[in-house]
C-alpha cells in the first residue's frame, strides 16, 4: 500500500475540530482525571520523567503543563559548536536547498517561498542555502531552543492545514510543511539571516514564543506579521525560544554564505537531542 493511499483518511478527518477539542481538554484543570490522562500518555509513549524538573505527574495541573514540562538543570548541556540542535526529536531531512526547493521526502519537495508564507524576498536569502527538518514525537521534550545566538527581526503567523507531521505523512502528503499552519521566526545572526519555522499539526493546540506567548490562539485565516526591528530582542544559543502544546516539527533555513556543514553523524531518521552539535559554519 502506498504512503499516499495510507494518509488519505487524514483528508477526510475534521482536523480543525479535533485540534480545537484536544487543545480545550489539554488546558483544563481536572484533578485526578488530568493525572489519569497524563499517566496513560506516559505509559503509551514511554515518556521518561527522570529528566523532568518535576517528575511527579500528580503535580501537573493541566495536560499542557505536563507536555511543556521543564527539564532539570544540566539535563541538556549545550555543546561548544557553532550550531546546536534546537530540540529533542528525530531528523526528518537536511541538506542543501536546491534553488528554492526543500526536500521533504522521496518524491516531494516544496519551495522556501511557500514555507515562509509567500514572502519571496525573505525566501531569496536562502537560495542554494541549507535546511534542516526535525520531527518531535509525542514522547519528546517540547520546548524549542535557539541553535545559535540571534536577534529577532520578525515573526509571521501563516494559517494552514493541520495534517499530522509524522514520517508517514511526510512521505504521503505533498508540500506538507508549507501546507500546515506555521509560525515563521526570522533572526539576524553572526553568519547572516536565519529562519526557524514552527510547524503545526493535528491536535497541536497552540504554538508559543517566549517574546509573544500563544501565537495562534484565535487561528486567524489571514497571514499576520509582527516586526521587531525597533526592539532589541536577543536570544542566546541554547536559550528557550518557544514551545509546542502537543508535538510537531521545526524547519530551519540557513543562507548559502554561512557555508553550513552538518555533523557527519547526522542521518535521516536519526535521533537527536537538544544541545548536541548540529553543524559547523564556513
Amino acid at each position: 500500500m502506498s504512503d499516499r493511499f495510507k494518509v488519505l483518511p487524514q483528508y477526510a478527518l475534521p482536523k480543525r475540530g479535533l485540534t480545537d477539542f484536544a487543545g480545550w481538554v489539554a488546558s483544563k484543570k481536572r484533578g485526578r482525571t488530568t493525572t489519569g490522562l497524563i499517566r496513560w500518555f506516559v505509559g503509551k509513549y514511554k515518556v521518561s520523567m527522570d529528566e523532568a524538573l518535576q517528575p511527579d505527574i500528580t503535580q501537573y495541573a493541566t495536560f499542557n503543563d505536563f507536555f511543556t514540562r521543564a527539564l532539570k538543570p544540566g539535563a541538556r548541556p549545550i555543546a561548544d559548536a557553532p550550531l546546536v540542535c534546537p530540540v529533542d526529536g528525530a531528523i526528518s531531512q537536511f541538506g542543501a536547498v536546491q534553488d528554492d526547493q526543500i526536500f521533504q521526502a522521496k518524491g516531494h519537495s516544496y519551495s522556501t517561498t511557500a514555507l515562509v508564507g509567500g514572502d519571496a524576498a525573505l525566501a531569496a536569502q536562502f537560495t542554494h542555502g541549507s535546511f534542516a527538518t526535525v520531527y518531535l514525537s509525542p514522547r519528546d521534550y517540547h520546548r524549542i531552543h535557539m541553535p545559535c545566538d540571534g536577534r529577532l527581526r520578525r515573526m509571521v503567523y501563516v494559517p494552514g492545514a493541520l495534517f499530522s507531521v509524522n514520517p508517514l505523512t511526510a512521505r504521503g502528503v505533498p508540500g506538507l510543511f508549507a501546507r500546515n499552519e506555521r509560525v515563521v521566526c526570522e533572526f539576524s545572526t553572526a553568519f547572516g539571516p536565519f529562519v526557524l519555522v514552527l510547524v503545526g499539526a493535528t491536535i497541536v493546540g497552540s504554538m508559543e514564543t517566549v517574546w509573544h506567548g500563544t501565537v495562534n490562539a484565535s487561528r486567524s485565516k489571514e497571514v499576520r506579521t509582527w516586526n521587531y526591528d525597533d526592539q532589541d530582542v536577543r536570544i542566546a544559543k541554547g536559550a528557550e525560544m518557544g514551545r509546542f502544546l502537543l508535538g510537531s516539527t521545526v524547519v530551519m533555513l540557513f543562507p548559502k554564505a554561512a557555508g553550513v556543514r552538518f555533523d557527519p553523524a547526522w542521518g535521516p531518521g536519526g535521533a537527536v537531542r537538544l544541545g548536541e552539535p548540529m553543524a559547523r559554519i564556513g
